[in-house]
């Protein structure tokens, strides 16, 4: 991966399997106008809500879906997506996905990547409002707080499951401002 100015850094942009994958078109579209390299990795349910080549055309990148995605190199491309990331947003975040981050599965491309980069984490989730306030959900995000993680929302509003409640997906423009400020801190290297 290459910056793509003077000011880019690399951005790996994990979509999970939300009704909010829709908005990781617009969060991928905001970086790159901001300069950064966006990379986007996508679980196989995040396929059912929008397509990889919305996102690879939007980011100018090959979009990863699989640990099976070599592109270039012998070098497995999840691991080079690993080392050369700035920043590993997941947005949406899925409590399932949450989950799996706190357990340290890596049992797809996300998971592999999130154990493999030593990137700092921003995650902005996006569930039911009764998944988001569960108490292993609550415990999974303490664990990632406490390794590092950065979280951002979820917001109060109306649900995609009818429910008004907390679990809606932060706004775009407010994603994008936290992923600018943790990428001006520069904290790269510290396990999240």
């Amino acid at each position: 991966m290459s910056d793509s100015g003077p000011q880019g850094k690399n951005v790996v942009l994990a979509v999970t399997g939300s009704i909010a994958a829709y908005k990781a078109a617009d969060i991928a579209s905001q970086l790159r106008k901001l300069g950064h390299d966006v990379h986007v990795v996508m679980t196989r349910d995040a396929q059912e809500f929008i397509t990889p080549l919305t996102l690879q055309v939007l980011t100018r990148n090959p979009v990863t879906t699989s640990l099976y995605d070599e592109k270039e190199s012998w070098h497995p491309g999840h691991i080079q997506l690993a080392d050369d990331a700035d920043l590993f947003l997941v947005a949406p975040a899925t409590a399932n996905v949450v989950a799996k981050l706190a357990l340290g599965l890596a049992d797809d491309a996300l998971g592999a990547i999130a154990l493999a980069t030593l990137a700092p984490m921003l995650i902005a989730p996006a569930m039911n409002g009764k998944m988001w306030l569960h108490p292993a959900t609550q415990g999974h995000v303490e664990t990632l707080k406490k390794r590092g993680a950065h979280f951002i929302g979820p917001e109060e509003g109306m649900l995609a499951c009818g429910y008004e409640g907390v679990g809606r997906l932060w706004p775009v423009e407010g994603i994008v401002t936290r992923a600018q400020e943790i990428l001006a801190e520069g904290s790269k290297g510290e396990l999240a």
